[in-house]
């Protein structure tokens, strides 16, 4: 094991306690939860790791330094005596991003060039030379986070927003986050237990992220490159290493299925599936989601009973009383309790109105953010009758039940916002990890990465 170092992982709002718990199954101690953000500990291996499989972060930040500062001259001054030698030489290209919340600082793009003046003036000085700025895929990504008076200088080990996948070939208009898709099918408690139904997938992303969720596969997997492998210290080996391993990877024995009423959404979706390698695994049509019905369903292949049905409708935030936007709410709750009888579902949306026309009461709301609208995302018990009656027979669920645990499985949090946590061994038996060989599985194997500059996926994309 390495020398252990401070980690934060940036992540959206509403999505910090499931985070955390990702990071608790990777292997993080001294877990944190913050404002839209987690830190922990952990070595070289967890830093790799963590841009790999975390599903509901967006960077992982590894801080440097971290200071007092009453104006951006001492910003500057402080940044100058930090060993940029350790980090970077004359040839490293570099970009800077501050983020600010401070009455004292209120220009972020002053603080950003001051922190630029200071790296750049500190190596004139030594060599007569300065490295160079480039805004777009720079050798190192330094990040500036600035919170009343404090200042923390980190190196972005990420680089590119860890919810751009790599699969995505093609989209529809506002698709939904990938990290954001992934925190609801975590928060639903999907770890493939079940069938699963997205009824308005648009270009896929529910779909693809529940069968790399029930699959196990690592998110990170199709990214061509994170930052730290521009880093002085990388270790290509140990790197190698972790991103060849398929040993986590378990079977699958449920079906994912999406429909949506627009052929070029169902178009899209099937070629993101495609190009995430997961097309043994969900079908998609194109039907109106009021022409949906149980029976056909049924004959398809589809188990409502203990299924899970996740939609991420249109909002109509522009038209908020719009009938036809009010209309398919009130189809998608008729659908909902008549075609999917014996399903729990859940729905996004930041038009409340709209919600309430899907006449179903939810046991569970909620609040997240989706780009820059608040929305609630309301849980549904579909079954048949009153709900009076229904609550006498359905099972108790108990109150203090915990986010599912992503990534390996191989630890839980028992308590989300003490910093000690406990680690108990993943004791979820409805999905097992495989025993079978690497050849046998369902999933593809991850293929070899060739010895060139760029990186291709590491998966076949041609089978499954």
């Amino acid at each position: 094991m390495g020398t252990e170092f401070t980690m934060i992982a940036k992540t959206f709002k509403g999505l910090e306690e499931i985070l955390a718990s990702e990071i608790i199954a990777l292997g993080g101690n001294d877990v944190e939860i913050g404002r839209r953000a987690v830190s922990f500990t952990g070595d070289q291996g967890l830093l790799y790791r963590a841009n790999l499989w975390l599903r509901t972060a967006s960077r992982v930040l590894m801080p440097i330094a971290s200071f007092r500062a009453g104006d951006a001259d001492e910003v500057y001054e402080q940044v100058k005596k930090i060993d940029w030698e350790q980090y970077m030489d004359l040839t490293t290209t570099f970009s800077i991003d501050a983020t600010v919340y401070s009455e004292t600082f209120k220009h972020s793009r002053y603080v950003t060039y001051k922190v630029k003046d200071a790296i750049a003036d500190l190596f004139n000085e030594r060599y007569g030379k300065r490295p160079s700025v480039r805004i777009t895929d720079p050798d190192l990504y330094i990040n500036v986070h600035i919170a009343a008076e404090t200042v923390t200088i980190s190196l972005d080990s990420s680089g590119e927003s860890l919810h751009k996948r790599g699969w995505r070939v093609a989209q529809t208009d506002a698709p939904i986050n990938e990290a954001l898709a992934a925190g609801m099918l975590l928060m639903a408690g999907w770890q493939g237990q079940s069938d699963l139904y997205d009824p308005m997938c648009g270009s896929g992303t529910l779909l693809i992220e529940a069968a790399l969720i029930a699959l196990n596969i690592p998110p990170g997997i199709f990214r061509k490159h994170f930052a730290f492998e521009n880093w002085k210290d990388f270790n290509k080996d140990l790197f190698e290493t972790l991103s060849e391993d398929d040993s986590d990877e378990r079977t699958f024995t449920h079906r994912i299925y999406g429909s949506d009423a627009g052929y070029y959404a169902v178009q899209a979706a099937m070629k993101n599936i495609r190009s995430a390698g997961v097309q043994k695994y969900i079908d998609v049509k194109q039907i109106r989601i009021e022409e949906l019905k149980g029976d056909k369903l049924k004959q398809e292949g589809f188990d409502s009973n203990g299924a899970l049905v996740i939609i991420n409708p249109p909002y109509g935030e522009r038209l908020a009383q719009d009938k036809d936007v009010l209309r398919l709410y009130s189809d998608m709750g008729k659908a909902l309790k008549f075609q999917f009888t014996g399903a729990t579902a859940w729905v996004i949306s930041s038009n409340e109105e709209a919600l309430k026309c899907i006449g179903l009461k939810p046991s569970k709301k909620i609040h997240l953010l989706n780009g820059e609208l608040d929305c609630l995302y309301n849980q549904y018990e579909l079954f048949q009758g009153e709900h009076k009656e229904w609550k006498k027979t359905a099972p108790q669920k108990d109150k203090k039940q915990q986010p599912s645990t992503p990534a390996n499985g191989k630890k839980t949090a028992a308590n989300q916002r003490d910093k000690h946590y406990d680690r108990k061994p993943h004791t979820d038996k409805r999905v097992q990890l495989s025993p079978t060989r690497r050849e046998d599985r369902q999933v593809p194997a991850r293929t070899k990465r060739p010895q060139q500059t760029a990186r291709v996926p590491r998966r076949d994309n041609k089978r499954g």
